[in-house]
């Protein structure tokens, strides 16, 4: 194969890298759209495998959806290189508004912004990030949180008191906010990293994302939320072929430099890239062995590829200024992929701006309802307990007339049995006047009796005695 092919190849491969991730990012730079009607499952409880080489960052796995099937599947956690030094990982969440669960893409930035307070693990455990620091161009894993080979990777340190200063709470729940959510709020640091510079997934996420949507294993239905492979120690397809072309690009580089010594620099370039392919194959022959035969070809082509390339010097120096050419254009590519990229995270700052004020508005209009239900409530209560009240002195008017009734009648009950004693106490009076009357009249009479007898006799006896006196001789009266 010949140089010529081989700068074809490397240019079509970056322009199938580009076109691949410009419509990957497409699908994930909106993420903030992405509606799910129901909250996704738990996060899968898993070991985090050795990180394979420096300058990689651990990204956790979550569950991400698909429309079309209308379900959540589990994009497995990876080690995958910083686009840049300096920059940190910001995960992916899921986050309840409304009724509804909204996706929030992750992205690279200069610090870890708000993830929902998710305990993805791995040294995100809800707030920043704590497996590691960069030191310049260099990052330092943290081996008291993260898995790393300490015979490959030497910039490392231990550092347990992240751990103690950090309230970890492994509930496994992948969600922010709603019924059984993570009920966090963004920081004032968060705040500010969520405003700064942000970078969008990487060509080997989105390809490590697809290639998990394209297996069925990982859509929940099918694992009903307990997917078999939860992380990854191996690099895919696109992996090989991004550092193949960043190999290819370093080569170029080194040739650039070496301006004054091309002929010498030339084979010295083309025995290290001769051995560093051979290094590469060897390692992606023991890493890629069961699962990726076809790579291996292709591997063994740039091998071969780079074997040609040693015999091939004089002709390295003429294909330069094409490979020159070549690198100009990706460069040039590259260069509008991340202008397209900065325009789509200020559209997507301006839509998480617009979504969070129309979130506080819909919290201002339910906090208002809910004011208002309330004061409607304690009105209800008031005129409740007004009527009650008015029902109770009502109530208390007419037992009080009930019981003035009461008394009254008791009253004129009273009276009235008074003056039924008074009138039997009359009639027996009067019964004992009237027979006390007529013991007296009987009295009377049996006195009277005797009386009237002796009259009647004297009445008798008296013109009997008038004529014995008129028949006794007048004594003859003296004159004087």
């Amino acid at each position: 194969m010949t140089m010529k092919k081989l700068g074809k190849i490397i240019l079509f491969a970056v322009a199938v890298t580009v076109l691949s991730v410009t419509k990957i990012h497409a699908q994930v730079s909106v993420g903030i759209s992405i509606r799910a009607g129901y909250a996704p499952p738990a996060i899968p409880v898993y070991v985090q495998p050795e990180c394979p080489a420096d300058g990689y960052i651990w990204q956790p796995g979550y569950w991400a959806w698909d429309p079309d099937v209308n379900d959540y599947y589990w994009v497995p956690g990876e080690w995958v290189p910083a686009p840049d030094p300096g920059l940190y990982w910001t995960p992916s969440y899921w986050g309840y508004d409304n009724g509804v669960y909204l996706y929030h893409s992750g992205y690279w930035g200069p610090d870890v912004g708000f993830y929902g307070g998710i305990n993805y693990g791995g040294g995100y455990f809800g707030v920043g990030f704590a497996g590691g620091v960069w030191a310049g161009n260099s990052f330092r894993y943290n081996t008291a949180v993260v898995n790393v080979n300490r015979t490959v990777i030497r910039n490392v340190y231990s550092d347990r008191t992240v751990i103690a200063r950090n309230t970890i709470v492994n509930n496994h729940v992948s969600y922010n906010g709603g019924r059984g959510g993570v009920m966090a709020r963004p920081r004032p640091a968060e705040l500010r990293a969520m405003h700064e510079r942000h970078v969008q997934p990487t060509s080997f996420q989105t390809a490590h994302m697809q290639a998990a949507r394209g297996n069925h294993n990982f859509f929940a239905k099918a694992n009903h939320g307990h997917p078999a492979a939860t992380a990854v120690s191996r690099f895919n397809a696109v992996h090989q072929n991004t550092q193949a072309v960043r190999n290819a690009n370093n080569r170029a580089a080194g040739a650039r430099n070496v301006a004054a010594n091309r002929a010498q620099q030339a084979r010295n370039n083309a025995i290290h890239r001769t051995q560093q392919a051979r290094n590469n194959q060897r390692a992606q022959t023991a890493r890629m062995q069961a699962n990726h035969r076809t790579q291996q070809d292709r591997n063994n082509q740039r091998a071969q590829t780079a074997r040609m390339q040693a015999n091939h010097r004089t002709q390295q120096a003429r294909n330069n200024q094409r490979a020159q050419a070549a690198r100009m254009q990706a460069n040039h590519r590259t260069q509008q992929a991340r202008t397209n990229q900065r325009a789509q995270a200020g559209r997507m700052q301006a839509n998480q701006r617009t979504q969070q004020a129309r979130s506080n508005q819909r919290a201002q209009a339910a906090r208002m309802q809910t004011n208002q239900r309330t004061q409607q409530a304690r009105n209800n209560q008031r005129a409740q307990a007004s009527r009650m009240q008015a029902n109770q002195r009502a109530q208390q008017a007419r037992n009080n007339e009930r019981a003035q009734t009461q008394r009254m009648q008791a009253q004129r009950s009273q009276q009235q049995h008074a003056q039924q004693q008074q009138r039997m106490q009359a009639q027996r009076t009067e019964q004992q006047h009237a027979q006390q009357q007529q013991r007296m009249q009987a009295q009377r009479v049996q006195q009277q009796r005797p009386q009237q007898q002796r009259m009647q006799a004297q009445r008798v006896e008296q013109p009997q005695r008038a004529a014995q006196r008129a028949q006794r001789p007048q004594p003859q009266r003296e004159h004087h």
